[in-house]
């Protein structure tokens, strides 16, 4: 890829003094993007797309332009700034919203200055912190059309779908590893009543369909260096039509474990509790009262449905060879189901404590 035969496609301002990878992200390649003007530094971020994973870069666009553009008016009209508060998408210079020649497909965005995304959780306040971003998102984005969007990824969070796959999986045991891993099937079995609550609600408009990020990790948001308080929410690829409590459950599964994702000593994995009540209290903030009645009180049920749906995609991908997730060792994805499913044990044995932190913020 010639980085400086692609730029010029693309309608920035100033000269070109510097162009470095930039970033930890594992889908998209990402460079900063540096260009003097005659008395200041424009930067950017120049990315070329995965299009392995994202094989529609239209629709995936469409989705980025449409809900950044909404984003941008929202913010206007309360008088903050969007070119912190929310991506700016950098057209082409014949308007389109990203580059394309035989080697792949480009997009550019500005970049958030004075502005920092972190890896891991530092202290409690960040994790309240990427609550508030993430409630704003969606308040944000409350009266937006979610049927409009494309769904990148179909069926992303179709947790009966997932089922469907794992019992596929179970059948064909084209590894003979079944016999070994009869104790997280069964766990899975017991709960098999449960895949499909939400998505039979939201066939019955019980639940809103919602704009929902479906990826709502820490480094997915740009943190102001001198508040230390969340003003943008990146890496909107995975945009789509959903539940709010998609990104809330999700958030809850990565965020308040007390034990990482691939943990294989399951007496450190549980769910922090005080790590759940910040989040939730952050996030209800940010959400502004546009959660209705039936989405605050199936929170719980979202943290615990998102957390048994990692796990039991971890535990489909063991049983059908290791093909989907990589691996870094022997039995990575079945220790990282393991993990799922002893923080689903533990919510469970909480239950009543997350619903009455719940209630206590509703």
């Amino acid at each position: 890829m010639d980085i400086m035969t692609i730029l010029p496609h693309f309608s920035m301002e100033g000269q070109i003094t510097q162009v470095r990878e930039y970033g930890s992200g594992h889908i998209n390649t990402t460079y900063l993007v540096e260009a003097a003007l005659e008395s200041e530094t424009k930067k950017y971020i120049f990315q070329k797309i995965n299009t392995d994973i994202f094989r529609n870069i239209s629709h995936l666009m469409d989705n980025v332009t449409n809900v950044t553009s909404y984003l941008t008016k929202q913010i206007q009209a309360r008088g903050g700034n969007p070119n912190r508060e929310t991506l700016q998408v950098i057209h082409t210079r014949d308007g389109k919203s990203y580059y394309r020649n035989p080697e792949g497909c480009y997009r550019m965005y500005h970049f958030i200055t004075d502005a920092t995304s972190f890896e891991a959780v530092e202290k409690p306040e960040d994790f309240y912190e990427s609550a508030v971003a993430f409630g704003n998102f969606q308040a944000d984005l409350a009266d937006y059309p979610a049927e409009t969007l494309y769904e990148t990824i179909p069926d992303f969070h179709n947790t009966p779908k997932r089922y469907d796959d794992f019992c596929q999986a179970l059948q064909n045991d084209c590894c003979g590893r079944a016999p070994s891993v009869q104790p997280e099937i069964a766990f899975l079995k017991e709960r098999e009543g449960d895949m499909g609550i939400l998505t039979s609600m939201l066939e019955q408009k019980q639940l809103p369909l919602r704009v929902t990020h479906n990826d709502t990790k820490l480094n997915n948001i740009m943190i102001d260096n001198k508040t230390r308080k969340g003003i943008c929410i990146i890496d909107l690829d995975t945009v789509m039509p959903g539940l709010s409590l998609y990104d809330f459950g999700d958030s809850i599964r990565f965020g308040a474990n007390t034990a990482a994702e691939d943990e294989t000593n399951l007496s450190k994995v549980s769910l922090s509790l005080p790590l759940y009540e910040q989040y939730v209290k952050g996030y209800l903030e940010g959400c502004r009262g546009s959660l209705t009645a039936s989405e605050l009180r199936l929170l719980p049920m979202g943290a615990k449905l998102m957390t048994l749906e990692c796990g039991m995609r971890f535990l489909t991908d063991y049983l059908s060879g290791d093909t989907y997730f990589k691996i870094h060792r022997e039995h990575h994805n079945l220790d990282r189901c393991r993990t799922q499913f002893a923080l689903v044990a533990d919510m469970e044995r909480k239950w009543a404590e997350m619903e009455e932190i719940i209630k206590k913020y509703s």
